[in-house]
């Protein structure tokens, strides 16, 4: 019954624990089960906090039976990125530094998610401080993708989408900057949404008013992803970018007819390398979607010098949330990391203003393709998953890429121009993983977004070739990775411990 019931839907179990037909301690068990059986063998859930989730789920049955007011996500275990403060549950961030952090309190995104009545069940891994997209840290060691644990689940939400993938929880929480809701969902066969920017505040940026970092939902289809986000939407003190927003929007969305959609395609956005193999992969697709559409055509656009903007927004943040850290000893802070750091310290006032001028160019630009196009398509990742044992992809197609980033570039670009985007299951890539097409909207038209999204995932399910693909778990657990193998000193693994004995692991 376990493993039949963490396979439902979080839409299908919200409803069942509503009905009294599931029990969210019941649900608990089931996931704990799940994730002892399988965590081991992809590394997807770190710290985790067992016994108050056990507490929380026999509140949320009794609510139930009392016949309580339910909130949106009641019962429903959560993973939470290892970016977002959790109250009294270990948060690293993936680094050495924080590895003996325990907040005191829950960060507006985890507040809301609580507040809707989830269960915060533990926390899913990350690169060091979200830098990159290769979930592997010296706190916790990599995390294997579901579909093969020596390559890599994407990042830096790729805990998250791991945990999806192999049915260890039913939601998981993402953020993204330069993609990292999109990629690993691409990469683990699940859904990640970015949303606009203030659509869902984030507490955690330092720079409040850049559009460029969100905190999103990831689930495994479309109706998951929507039911969480609207446990978060709405305007907050704490992000000077959110805003108020009706539920009803999100509730239900606006109707949309797939064979009126007009889809505009690209392989790269004219300034992306891709690899060959994925660029013919996407063409199949393209056709085979376009059989649902009215309109589905390749399209160009002027991109003009989205890299060197991106790098210097990018490095814009890091400058803000590590100069302390990287004062008082560089060596604390990982290769990643310090390179963003470093970058941006050489970069001068000039360098910050051309950079928001030629974003802003980049958005004007972009807008103006919705006048023909409900939606622009891509390939959500420029390659098939690599090796989790490489930090990063350092070549596409033979010829060397310029930093440790750039392979991200599908996915920064859209970024830039801050429409919301989400990544959905698109059957398979040349070599039988998950291919991720990229889908982005109109201009802070999320709903709508959602709705069309929704309409093609629809239609995926009855193509073989476009079906969400599912992992082999009796093949997962046969392989060995070696997960752990970067963990430089052991880390605590059960949340419940006190603040003091987690710093006793420093």
């Amino acid at each position: 019954m376990s493993d039949s019931l963490v396979e439902k839907t979080a839409v299908e179990l919200r409803q069942l624990i509503g009905s009294k037909q599931v029990s969210p301690v019941e649900l608990l068990d089931a996931c704990i089960a799940r994730i002892e059986d399988l965590n081991p063998h992809i590394n997807a859930v770190t710290a985790t906090c067992f016994e108050r989730a056990r507490k929380e789920a026999r509140a949320a049955e009794q609510a139930v039976m009392d016949g309580a007011e339910l909130g949106l996500l009641h019962g429903l275990p959560i993973g939470i990125k290892d970016l977002e403060e959790t109250e009294g549950l270990l948060t690293t961030y993936g680094s050495p530094i924080y590895r003996g952090n325990v907040p005191a309190r829950d960060n507006a995104l985890v507040a809301r998610l609580r507040a809707a009545g989830a269960i915060v069940a533990g926390k899913t891994n990350v690169p060091e401080m979200g830098a990159g997209a290769n979930s592997r840290n010296t706190v916790w060691g990599a995390t294997g993708n579901p579909f093969n644990p020596l390559l890599n689940a994407g990042g830096s939400s790729g805990g998250s989408a791991a945990a999806l993938a192999v049915d260890l929880l039913p939601l998981c929480s993402g953020s993204d900057t330069g993609g990292s809701l999109r990629i690993p969902a691409a990469k683990c066969g699940v859904v990640g949404f970015r949303p606009s920017p203030g659509l869902v505040p984030s507490e955690r940026k330092l720079l409040g008013w850049t559009p460029i970092s969100v905190v999103g939902p990831m689930g495994r289809n479309v109706a998951d992803t929507v039911l969480q986000l609207r446990a978060t939407i709405g305007l907050h003190a704490s992000d000077p970018l959110s805003y108020a927003v009706d539920d009803a929007a999100f509730a239900a969305l606006p109707p949309v007819d797939l064979s009126r959609l007009r889809i505009g395609y690209t392989e790269d956005f004219g300034v992306c390398a891709v690899d060959e193999g994925i660029r013919a992969v996407f063409r199949q697709k393209m056709a085979a979607i376009s059989r649902f559409v009215q309109v589905c055509e390749p399209v160009e656009m002027e991109m003009g010098e989205a890299h060197r903007a991106f790098d210097v927004i990018r490095a814009e943040a890091f400058v803000a949330g590590f100069e302390a850290a990287y004062r008082r000893d560089p060596a604390s802070l990982g290769p990643n990391t310090r390179a963003n750091y470093e970058m941006g310290a050489a970069m001068s006032l000039s360098d910050c203003a051309w950079a928001q001028g030629e974003q802003t160019r980049l958005f004007r630009r972009f807008q103006q393709l919705y006048a023909r196009y409900d939606l622009i398509l891509s390939p959500t990742t420029p390659v098939s998953p690599f090796p989790w044992s490489e930090l990063y992809l350092k070549e596409v197609n033979g010829a060397p890429l310029e930093n440790y980033y750039r392979w991200l570039a599908l996915t920064y670009v859209v970024t830039l121009v801050t429409n919301p985007s989400i990544s959905l299951p698109c059957g398979r890539d040349h070599r039988g993983m998950p291919f991720g097409l990229q889908v982005t909207g109109a201009f802070r038209d999320d709903a709508r977004l959602l709705a069309w999204a929704g309409a093609l995932e629809a239609a995926f399910a009855g193509e073989e070739t476009l079906q969400r693909p599912r992992p082999d778990l009796a093949k997962l657990k046969s392989v060995k990775a070696a997960l752990t193998s970067l963990v430089t000193h052991p880390p605590i693994f059960d949340g419940a411990a006190t603040a003091a004995a987690a710093q006793a692991a420093v």
